[in-house]
C-alpha cells in the first residue's frame, strides 16, 4: 500500500504560539518531528500541512515538502482529509507536530497493522503509564483496550476506575507495571496521538459533525467510536513526551541529549 505521512503545522496556540518552529537543540521542532518522520521506512511521502507561511518557509529551508492548506481547519484531522482529498495515497498518517521524540518505527508499526489486517478503519499507539499521578491528569489521555488491541474508550478521566483502598494512583502503577508484559495493550495507557487512517475512511471521518462523547472529552478519536468503527491500538516502541508549553523545551533536549 501507498502510505502518505502528513506533520499538520499551525503557528496559533493558546499555550505556545509559534510553536512549530520553537528551536530544540539549535532546530525547529518541526524539522526535529521532521527528520524522525523521514526516517519511516514505509512512508512513501512525507510533507508539511500547514496556513502559515513562516512555517512553510522554515520547512522549504530545511529541504522539505510543504502543502498550503485551509486556515479554517478545527483540527489536524480536517487538515489531514484536506491533503487526502488530493494526494492520491491508501493511508495517512497524521504525525504530530510537537513529538520530536517520535519513534519511525512505530509509524512503520501503524502502516503495517492497516496493511496486514483489514478491520480495522485506523490505528493509533499507546505506553504504560510511568507516573501514577498522569491518571487524574486531564492532559495525559488515558485508553482502554480490548483483549484484541481495539479501543474500547478515550478518557482525560483516570480510567478504568480501581477500587479498593490502595487508591487509584497506586493502582496506576502498579497495573502499568503489569502492561508491560508481552501482549496486546491493557487498561491503564496513555494516548499517543499518532494516527494511521484508511483514505476512504479519513475522508468519511472529515465529514461526520461531532458527536456527544467527543464533545464532553474534548477527544476527535471519540468520533470514530461512536459511529461503532474500530481503532486498532498499538503499543509505542518508545517512550514521548511532546512540546506542549515553553517548560517542555528542556525536557526535550535533554532527552536528546540523553538519546545522541
Amino acid at each position: 500500500m501507498h502510505a502518505v505521512g502528513v506533520i499538520p503545522a499551525r503557528y496559533q496556540s493558546s499555550r505556545f504560539p509559534g510553536k512549530p518552529l520553537a528551536l530544540i537543540g539549535g532546530k525547529a521542532l518541526v524539522e526535529r518531528v521532521f527528520e524522525r518522520a523521514r526516517a519511516a521506512s514505509r512512508i512513501a511521502r512525507l510533507l508539511v500541512a500547514t496556513d502559515d507561511a513562516r512555517i512553510a518557509a522554515a520547512v522549504r529551508a530545511f529541504g522539505g515538502e510543504v502543502l498550503m492548506t485551509s486556515p479554517d481547519h478545527a483540527s489536524g484531522t480536517d487538515r489531514l482529509a484536506e491533503v487526502a482529498r488530493v494526494l492520491p495515497a491508501d493511508l495517512f498518517v497524521n504525525i504530530q507536530g510537537d513529538e520530536p521524540l517520535l519513534d519511525p518505527q512505530d509509524i512503520d508499526g501503524l502502516i503495517e497493522c492497516l496493511e496486514q489486517d483489514p478491520s480495522p478503519d485506523m490505528a493509533t499507539l499507546a505506553d504504560p503509564l510511568l507516573e501514577p499521578d498522569d491518571a487524574h491528569d486531564p492532559n495525559v489521555v488515558k485508553v482502554v483496550c480490548d483483549a484484541g488491541g481495539r479501543a474500547l474508550y478515550f478518557s482525560r478521566s483516570p480510567i478504568p476506575y480501581v477500587q479498593g483502598r490502595e487508591g487509584a494512583g497506586g493502582a496506576a502503577h502498579r497495573a502499568s507495571s503489569e502492561s508491560n508484559a508481552a501482549g496486546p495493550p491493557r487498561p491503564w495507557l496513555r494516548h499517543v496521538g499518532l494516527y494511521a487512517y484508511r483514505r476512504g475512511f479519513l475522508l468519511e471521518f472529515a465529514s461526520w459533525s461531532p458527536g456527544i462523547l467527543e464533545t464532553l472529552e474534548g477527544l476527535e478519536q471519540l468520533r470514530t467510536l461512536e459511529r461503532g468503527r474500530t481503532i486498532r491500538v498499538l503499543r509505542a516502541r518508545g517512550h514521548y513526551h511532546g512540546v506542549d508549553t515553553p517548560a517542555d523545551v528542556r525536557a526535550v533536549e535533554r532527552a536528546l541529549l540523553l538519546s545522541s
